[in-house]
């Protein structure tokens, strides 16, 4: 959900920082509020891109909105389908092609069948 809130597809105020890491990692201790979740190491960095901090002289990785939406579909158990297709909606809605987005739920396990629904749903 941190992905799509950087991305302003949610209006949803996330209550933890969601961060990804190659399954098998070591999960870091932290404090605060941070959800971990492990993705394939195959799978890993569909999606991801390097965004600069701002006043910082380092970057982080994140989804793109693709990626983010593609997983908000995948973990909607978690999310909540319906943060899942308000995300769509509006991502759609800023000029978001479809092709794109299937092309990444299609290289993801448990995704390609719901973002299709969706997709049609809301055509």
């Amino acid at each position: 959900m941190s992905a799509l809130a950087h991305h302003d597809l949610t209006d949803a105020i996330p209550a933890a920082l969601d961060v990804a890491i190659p399954r098998g990692s070591r999960t870091p201790a932290s404090t605060g509020a941070i959800a971990w979740h492990q993705f394939d190491r195959a799978t890993f960095d569909i999606g991801r891109e390097e965004i600069s901090i701002p006043g910082a002289d380092q970057s982080i990785g994140i989804y793109s909105p693709e990626r983010s939406i593609v997983d908000a579909f995948r973990l909607r158990g978690e999310v909540g389908y319906e943060l899942a297709r308000e995300a769509l909606k509006e991502w759609l809605r800023r000029g978001g092609k479809p092709a794109r987005l299937m092309e990444i739920a299609s290289r993801l396990p448990r995704a390609k069948s719901p973002v299709l629904q969706a997709l049609e749903a809301l055509a």
